[in-house]
Formats: C-alpha cells, structure tokens, sequence
C-alpha cells in the first residue's frame, strides 16, 4: 500500500480514523472530553476545524491545514505555541499522529490494554470542489444516525451541529460554515434533507460504510 500524502498548507480534508480492528475508541462521556481536549492542543495551532463527529468506535473532522503565513501570525499574537508550530515545519500530519499517541497513551492506562488504539493510518481525503463543502458537512453531522447510534443525529452531544447553530463560543469555523450554507435557517434546512452516498462518494471513497 502506498504511503499517504502529507496533509499540505491550504488545503482542506475530511480526515477520519477508527479504533483498531474496529475496538471503540470512547468508552465513556470523559473519554470524548479528554479527546476534544487533546485535539484543541495538537490540531488546533496547524488547522481550522469545520465539522467534527466523535462515535464510538471512528471519528469524522473536516478541516483546512492552515498556512505558513497564518501560523507565524499566529505566533506572532500569541507569543507561543506547542511544540512542532514553527511556519517552517507545519507537519500537520505528524501533529495527528501526536493527538492520537497522546490519546492512546492515556486510553491504555486507564483501561489496563496495551497495544495500537487506532488503525496505524488516518483517512485524508482532499476537498477541493465548492459544492462538497456542504454535503460533507451533513455526513459528519449525520454519521451518529447513519450508524445507528441514535435516531435523529441532531441528538448526539459529540458533534459540531449544536455548535454551529449556538451563539456560545466555539473553536469551530461558525461563520464560514453558515456562509457555506446561506445561514442558519438554510442549515437546518438541508440538514433535513437526504443525500445520498453516491453524492459524497469522491470524499467517503475510502470511509467505514
């Protein structure tokens, strides 16, 4: 199998990644805390984040991987940053691979296993067409239902929906997503609406079905 491309500056993805050999990744409520925690320390100083949706056993991010000039903006307000966010040396594939060490680490001590938490290479998939934008953030967003996790995907806690469509502060692209969309109202809207996977198949090609 060949070796995944690198995440590039600029660029948006839908990455996902599951437990190994199908095991949950998110045992319990905290887990999903402690995940979300992790990822704003490792991913959040090399990307913006769109949509997210945490299950059980897989997760679902859409993201664009931020810039040079963005990043050495960014510390340049901030005055610091962790460890690997020089603009030279972006690496937001490696900064991945942190958040899921980082999380593994901690999973195995807490549960007593030992051994990979999550399949040893994280699903990327490139979005570079306008009109995915929006159909994929519905996937992410509908996934808990598609898995039937719940019934209506509006329920789940560990998703951005609620997020986007609050007025509470929030690390995720609020602004750029309503505008994705025409608005809230639109949103909600077409979150109401089917589509099909055969629609989204350039960027679910390689997904958990």
């Amino acid at each position: 199998m060949p070796a995944p491309t690198s995440l590039q500056p600029g660029t948006y993805y839908h990455i996902y990644n599951r437990g190994n050999n199908g095991e949950d990744l998110f045992r319990e409520e905290r887990n999903y805390r402690y995940f979300l925690e992790l990822y704003a320390y490792h991913i959040e100083p090399v990307a913006y984040t769109y949509a997210y949706c945490l299950l059980k056993n897989h997760f679902h991010v859409l993201i664009r991987v931020k810039t040079e000039t963005e990043i050495q903006s960014q510390r340049l307000s901030t005055l610091k940053s962790p460890p690997g966010t020089h603009a030279a040396n972006i690496r937001a594939s490696q900064h991945f691979s942190n958040l899921f060490n980082a999380y593994s680490k901690a999973i195995n001590k807490a549960y007593q296993r030992t051994g990979s938490l999550f399949q040893d290479r994280f699903g990327r998939l490139a979005v570079n067409h306008n009109a995915y934008f929006t159909r994929l953030v519905y996937y992410i967003h509908y996934n808990p239902q598609k898995h039937g996790f719940v019934s209506d995907f509006r329920e789940w806690p560990f998703s951005s929906y609620q997020a986007i469509l609050s007025n509470k502060s929030t690390h995720i692209r609020r602004a750029e997503v309503l505008a994705w969309f025409g608005g809230v109202e639109e949103l909600v809207t077409s979150h109401s609406l089917n589509v099909s996977d055969q629609d989204l198949a350039p960027l679910i090609e390689d997904d958990f079905g």
